[in-house]
């Protein structure tokens, strides 16, 4: 196949009765991708073995996303409280009973301690959160059911007093977001309607002395512009451990994202938001992620796609927007060694020039936000080839990080899965047809002339194979993506993978006959605050005995590793994790069904620990990237500009400059450097001293593993 068509666009899938179905409307949408071969291995992942094999919490007839969407489900519960995890989950224990929310206690040697309903009472509910107090070690759990007299759903809220380590002790049961509710956007008419649910739960510190803070985040399932648009209600409570121990009531106060509340009410364009929210130790909350943003004609607004909202006192008062351009250049290979015809081209059969192509996030709609320990924020967010029509290649999708500073409101992009060679000093990114030297060229062709085309390596980062799930919305509903908080700068990040399954059902790869039903897990680690991310162990019912049998969907990592130290040469890490054991590949629950079977599966737990060498070379005191190369100035320019970085320690540094094409125009350093500040000119000219004509430049820092990038403007 030389050229690649447009397909049809994704289609809404249909409401539930319950009113709580995310409608899958508007975003790039998909086009045929090559089938291309898989990433051959290059590096060793760390071993592991399991310190709790998988264990069974819940014969589960309702699999669907069984945690919350943008947050862990699965908490480790403090020393000072005993160890283990606290879960939360939804489930029904019948094919036609009530879908309920449930808790779990796991002991710190594995042991289930308590699993159970959190209410009485027979009510549809779902989609809980869960936050521990870390002074306390209590959880705080919080999830929609209609709690009242009307049809609509309200947000509910509990914590478990957990006296003296015995779990189950609830406090009674509030109403954190009542519904209907009016919201008064600023520059419209206010609504009367909206209807808050998925609800997310973080504890920050308490402007009053004594007390935390809890922050419950609901999304509004009522729309009142284009398409679906979720602005946010925000309840917060103090509370202090004596409260929790008396099973006192919290005080909840409300407020909302005045910007987030216009565009849910604009009639003329139309935003969608894919968030998390986090809080800070110093007061500050953030709600972080991405968006699309089109106009009411259904073309794109110029805006940055990365958003941050930001609070700097408590959750009250103003909030500050921030935008970030998440796009990285690339370049379209030729379609085969005697033919420099692009490979990509449009429906027309016309190729993409370079510059209409970048790779940019792509359904990541379930995602959070992790904290490392030097005060960044971590987005796990998947990348996709993408063109400048609104579009993107399925096939060519992988797992990326996106980092915010909040001290200098900088980002920058990390590779998680696949990384790109360290000497590739050509591709800002992982280029799948470009994955050996010489780089800038294809590695390799595939077909017979004159239809040849370039060979590449793709992927399938999703927990299922078949797009046309769920009226072909399988990848807006199944991706699930996820990020633990550091901690001493170990990080986890956590997705599933179906690519052998993909190759042999949609193929017909005969290579992968086995892979048929077969679900992957994949858990990558870092020791570096997540900006340098080792090869992911693979977990699968094939290669992995204790997983025998077993079908991972809707997995979730604790929302931290666990330091067990040195042992030997190795150091060693723990995780649980809670994932759900389908027994029919693909979900009945999620309307419309993938299947007619109603046999469900199992709520699971299962704890890994992990043997990593090597690790005393990627520092885990090493400041993030994201402090070091600094935005040149003047820009823009003309015709010359100053570049400045403070390289965290001494090593290697590599400064060079592109175009937008990806083309290498001059290196301005390339030596080693001593740690702190330092400062080039660049003249505006390439390698051979020739001026360069106007327009945007990018510039990148690389050293020690890591590379940071960054735009400038040259205007003659």
């Amino acid at each position: 196949m030389k050229k690649l068509v447009i397909i049809t666009m994704i289609m809404m899938v249909a409401l539930s009765f319950y009113a709580e179905s995310i409608d899958p409307a508007g975003g790039p949408r998909p086009i045929e991708s090559p089938q291309g071969y898989r990433l051959p291995s290059s590096r060793t992942a760390p071993t592991f073995t399991f310190s709790v094999s998988p264990i069974s919490l819940l014969t589960n007839y309702y699999d669907y996303m069984i945690g919350s969407y943008d947050l862990a489900p699965i908490q480790v519960i403090p020393d000072v409280a005993g160890g283990g995890y606290f879960l939360t989950y939804h489930g029904r224990r019948q094919p036609t009973s009530t879908r309920r929310t449930f808790y779990a206690h796991i002991s710190a040697t594995g042991e289930i301690i308590s699993n159970n309903e959190i209410t009485n009472q027979q009510v549809h509910e779902g989609f809980a959160a869960l936050a521990v107090d870390p002074v306390s070690g209590k959880p705080l759990y919080a999830w929609h059911a209609n709690g009242d007299a009307d049809t609509n759903l309200e947000t509910l809220f509990t914590y478990d007093q957990f006296p003296v380590g015995i779990s189950g002790v609830f406090s009674a049961v509030q109403t954190m977001g009542d519904a209907p509710m009016m919201i008064d956007p600023p520059s419209f008419e206010p609504s009367t309607d909206n209807e808050f649910i998925w609800p997310t739960l973080v504890v920050g510190p308490s402007p009053i002395q004594g007390k935390r803070r809890v922050y419950g985040v609901m999304k509004n399932y009522v729309t009142h512009t284009i398409n679906p648009s979720s602005n946010i209600l925000i309840a917060y409570a103090d509370f202090s451990t004596e409260d929790l121990d008396f099973g006192d009531p919290l005080i909840f106060n409300y407020t909302t994202i005045p910007v987030l509340d216009d565009w849910n009410h604009d009639p003329n364009n139309w935003r969608r938001t894919f968030m998390s929210v986090s809080a800070d130790q110093n007061g500050n909350l953030y709600y972080i992620g991405y968006h699309f943003a089109q106009d009411a004609d259904g073309n794109d607004i110029d805006e940055g796609d990365v958003i941050v909202f930001k609070n700097e006192n408590y959750g009250m008062g103003n909030w500050d927007l921030l935008y970030h351009y998440s796009n990285i250049a690339t370049w379209n290979p030729d379609t085969g060694p005697t033919d420099p015809t692009g490979y990509f081209a449009n429906e027309s059969e016309v190729p993409y020039p370079d510059e209409a192509l970048s790779w940019n996030i792509a359904n990541s709609t379930h995602l959070n936000a992790a904290w490392d320990s030097n005060g960044k924020i971590h987005i796990p967010v998947l990348y996709a080839l993408s063109t400048n029509e609104s579009t993107y290649y399925p096939n060519l999708q992988f797992a990326k990080s996106l980092v915010f500073n909040p001290a200098n409101e900088d980002f920058s992009m990390v590779e998680v899965y696949p990384v790109k060679d360290t000497e590739d000093t050509h591709n800002l990114l992982f280029t799948p047809w470009d994955i050996e030297a010489p780089w800038g060229v294809v590695d390799e062709w595939g077909g017979t002339a004159p239809d040849t085309y370039p060979l590449m390596v793709t992927d399938w980062p999703f927990p299922h194979w078949d797009t046309t799930a769920h009226d072909d919305a399988m990848e807006f509903h199944y991706n699930n993506y996820k990020m633990t908080d550091a901690n001493n700068g170990w990080m986890a990040a956590v997705w599933q993978n179906s690519y052998r399954a993909r190759m042999i059902n949609n193929y017909q790869d005969p290579e992968y006959a086995d892979w048929a039903n077969v679900p992957e897990i994949y858990i990558a680690l870092s020791s570096s605050n997540g900006h340098w991310w080792y090869e992911p162990v693979v977990l699968n019912n094939i290669e992995v005995p204790e997983m025998a049998g077993i079908k991972p969907m809707w997995v979730y990592p604790a929302n931290t590793l666990q330091l067990l130290g040195e042992v030997g040469e190795a150091f060693q890490v723990k995780l649980g994790l809670m994932f759900y054991d389908d027994y029919t590949w693909g979900s009945n629950s999620q309307s419309p069904p993938y299947h007619p079977n109603a046999d469900g599966g199992r709520t699971m737990f299962m704890e890994l620990i992990f043997n990593v060498t090597g690790w005393g070379t990627d520092d885990p005191t090493t400041p993030a990237v994201t402090n070091v190369l600094q935005q040149n100035y003047p820009n823009p320019f003309n015709p010359t500009t100053t570049i400045e970085f403070d390289l965290p320690k001494e090593g290697n540094a590599r400064l060079d400059i592109f175009n937008l094409k990806g083309q290498l125009v001059k290196t301005l350093v390339d030596t080693d450097l001593t740690s702190g500040r330092h400062s080039y000119v660049w003249n505006g000219t390439d390698e051979r001293g020739t001026g360069v004509s106007s327009g945007i430049y990018l510039y990148r820092l690389s050293g020690n593993g890591w590379s940071q990038t960054r735009k400038m403007m040259l205007v003659k």
